[in-house]
């Protein structure tokens, strides 16, 4: 018997993940891709003399020794000289600059520093930060439930095994730790700890998910690229080729060949058909059930799953070069604007700001790139980019928009700027696929957070999934397990010892 082969669509991290595992476990994988690089989401590109990374802000348990830093080593990647640690979260600026509050890794000084702003609002302070001390000593923190089994290997056992192993962390399944950070903003009284907290991660997601980001701070466990995506991503697509896994680039998928209810092949844009024992789509959800498979292997729970569940919310992203070091600033910033101002159909009181300066390759020296996004409309965006001049237009207005609000914040930097680059919704869908341009996937939420979706579909036969769409939350950990959730069942299924390529 030859050679199992494996197709994969889509070389973002779980598709190189998924590719990776294939190769150390003997199989023989090819992974077509869209674009023409890798990285999918984990997106960066030159303007200039300047790296725009639009992909990774940070890197959850990078540091050796954990359960997740040995699966970044084991794909390749995550070397430690290429990470620095991050020891402040988030700076959060009030309109006139009067309040200041830097989210670090001394969380005695966060909570007085809290507390002096708003003294009514001590208790609930105490409580919240309690909660981020007793994250920052679980063994969850660098773990994040990643062990638990995928649906297709979960034996008699498991759920009961996992839920003990998960008792700790039970209590934001439920409660007030389980609210959006925009419900649970509402306990406290000041007006600005209230938007505060709504705005530190999403206002959408969980509270629980910024308390594990300020423990992981806390803990050490938070780290930065230097090299932004290409210095995480390229290691990976190495090691991948240096295994025998070849990767075909600008190669559009555009169905999945089925026969008999197995999973046969693919047809390619160009029209060209490769023939596989297995196919995985790591692209798309949407797209790779509802278009490539012709919406022909659905239940009724993946459909309510598309129809009811929430996607991170697509970004403009405004990025600019800027002739000024910014040494002193944290890579994270948050101003609370004395104008709001509209973007679309939204209105923004907080101007998120991104300040790449912990690494030499984003801009020479004293030079500086410093990106804002924002959350906005999909079908705005869909529909303007019908009018090209008018689009074009729509993202100057933009830029000249921050700008106007960075010279508030920043007096002269408007004739230091060099580069402006402007990214929409359709921008990231244009090279991803990704449905709507969402730069994620599925929002994690009190109601699916503790949801395991399978890696395969109904009544299809050789066909797997993994990425951002088959784990509600995404992220980086998320993508790279759910590419070796794939390759660890279809060891299961084969018989086969499944290999990390780490020797015991």
């Amino acid at each position: 018997m030859g050679v199992k082969s494996i197709i994969i669509i889509g070389a973002g991290l779980a598709g190189l993940s998924t590719g990776v595992y294939a190769q150390l476990n003997g199989y023989e994988s090819r992974i077509f891709e869209h674009h023409s690089k890798a990285g999918g989401l984990a997106a960066a590109w030159k303007r200039g003399e300047y790296l725009i990374d639009g992909g990774i802000h940070f890197l959850i348990a990078h540091k050796p020794g954990t359960p997740i830093c040995d699966v970044y080593q084991e794909i390749g990647t995550n070397d430690p000289e290429s990470v620095v640690d991050m020891t402040t979260y988030l700076r959060f600026v009030n309109e006139t600059g009067d309040k200041i509050v830097n989210f670090t890794k001394n969380l005695d000084k966060l909570e007085r520093d809290l507390i002096d702003i708003s003294p009514d609002d001590a208790e609930e302070i105490q409580k919240f930060i309690k909660e981020v001390r007793w994250m920052k000593d679980s063994p969850l923190l660098t773990d994040l439930g990643m062990s638990v089994k995928p649906p297709e290997l979960r034996g008699r056992f498991d759920s009961l095994s996992e839920m003990w192993q998960m008792r700790g962390f039970m209590k934001y399944f439920m409660g007030k730790y389980s609210r959006s950070a925009q419900h649970f903003a509402q306990s406290f009284k000041s007006r600005f700890m209230k938007t505060m907290f709504e705005n530190l991660f999403s206002p959408d997601g969980p509270i629980w998910f910024v308390i594990m980001i300020l423990a992981t701070v806390a803990a050490g466990q938070l780290g930065l690229l230097k090299d932004g995506c290409p210095g995480f991503i390229q290691p990976i697509v190495k090691k991948y080729e240096s295994l025998g896994g070849e990767i075909q680039y600008d190669s559009t998928v555009i169905k999945i060949i089925v026969e008999n209810n197995k999973a046969k092949g693919v047809i390619l844009e160009d029209g060209s058909e490769h023939r596989a024992d297995v196919i995985v789509s790591t692209a798309d959800g949407r797209n790779t059930i509802f278009r490539l498979l012709e919406g022909k292997y659905l239940d009724d729970r993946t459909m309510k799953i598309y129809d009811t569940w929430k996607k991170f919310d697509p970004t403009v992203m405004v990025s600019l070069g800027v002739s000024r070091s910014f040494e002193d600033d944290a890579p994270l910033n948050m101003f609370l604007l004395q104008e709001p101002f509209r973007l679309g159909s939204r209105t923004f009181f907080c101007l998120p700001l991104r300040v790449f300066n912990y690494g030499r390759n984003f801009a020479p020296a004293g030079k500086t790139v410093i990106q804002a996004m924002f959350e906005t409309d999909w079908n705005y965006w869909y529909e303007l980019r019908k009018n090209r001049e008018a689009y074009e237009a729509e993202k100057r207005q933009i830029a000249e928009m921050l700008i106007r609000q960075l010279e508030i914040l920043y007096p002269g930097i408007t004739s230091e700027i060099e580069m402006v680059d402007v990214a929409t919704p359709y921008t990231t869908w244009r090279y991803t696929l990704n449905d709507m341009g969402s730069p994620m996937g599925w929002l994690m939420t009190k109601d699916t957070l503790m949801t395991q979706l399978p890696r395969t579909l109904p009544n299809l036969n050789n066909f797997y999934m993994a990425g951002q769409w088959v784990l509600p939350g995404g992220g980086v950990p998320g993508c790279i397990y759910s590419g070796r959730n794939v390759i660890q069942i279809i060891c299961r299924e084969d018989r086969k010892q499944f290999q990390t390529g780490v020797k015991s």
